[in-house]
């Protein structure tokens, strides 16, 4: 026990210079004119008060952008702009509802796909992976009010000849192209697809988005125009140089 208390003494002491009052010092930041940013911890769906309830986090503040605001003890005024990150499929760890979830080779295909596949970052957990949710993404950026998106792991599309998008849920005998308000209805939710031709070409190595293939610039202008919001910034890979920007962030 003696020796533990130590170890972890010496931690403190080397720590101790780094410890501070985070509100204190964002403040001080802002009010000198810095620039500051702030990163959400997890997705839009798994908010308590917007997301697919009961499947949600018990984490406080909101997983929206707004919960950043609030974790870090500023006004919601401080905030110039959001900047909304999608993968160009979806993921999702543990249950919950998921209309666009593939069961078969193709959802095996995007989660083995690219360079880091799609297990979970602590508990090595398979996600659940499935197309693009244009329904639901355009829900998380009207809730977010982003300004602006990036887009992730287009490298991953590679390998297909076709790619789908889902642009509304068919409940019933009803066609709905916004986010049901229950639950119930979005667990029934059938996927409404459009279908895009692939590229079946590399993509890691493109450093500018007028190099990409006609049919992945294709793609992106189409997820662009579902969200409602420009794309900033395309990735095609995990590295920081496969980062390929589009506009400026407004």
């Amino acid at each position: 026990a003696e020796a533990v208390l130590e170890e972890y003494a010496g931690y403190g002491q080397r720590l101790a210079p780094y410890i501070a009052d985070t509100n204190v010092l964002i403040h001080k930041a802002l009010e000198a004119g810095q620039d500051v940013l702030l990163e959400g911890a997890q997705g839009s769906l798994l908010d308590l008060d917007l997301g697919t309830y009961e499947y949600v986090t018990s984490s406080v503040p909101s997983s929206l952008a707004a919960g950043a605001a609030v974790g870090m003890g500023i006004g919601p005024t401080h905030i110039d702009t959001v900047l909304g990150v999608y993968k160009t499929y979806c993921t999702r760890v543990g249950n919950g509802p998921f209309p666009t979830e593939l069961f078969d080779e193709t959802g095996s295909m995007l989660r083995e796909g690219g360079p880091r596949p799609e297990y979970g970052s602590t508990t090595g957990r398979p996600r659940r992976c499935g197309w693009f949710d244009a329904v639901a993404a355009r829900f998380t950026a009207q809730a977010n009010g982003i300004g602006g998106a990036a887009l992730t792991r287009l490298d991953v599309l590679d390998q297909f000849d076709t790619i789908k998008v889902c642009t509304a849920y068919r409940i019933g005998s009803e066609t709905v192209k916004t986010m049901p308000a229950s639950g119930f209805d979005l667990a029934r939710a059938e996927p409404i697809y459009e279908e895009l031709p692939g590229w079946r070409s590399d993509t890691a190595g493109i450093r500018r988005y007028e190099d990409l293939p006609e049919a992945a610039q294709a793609y992106v202008q189409f997820i662009q125009e579902k969200l409602g919001v420009p794309l900033c910034l395309i990735s095609v890979g995990p590295e920081r140089e496969q980062a390929i920007s589009m506009r400026p962030l407004e």
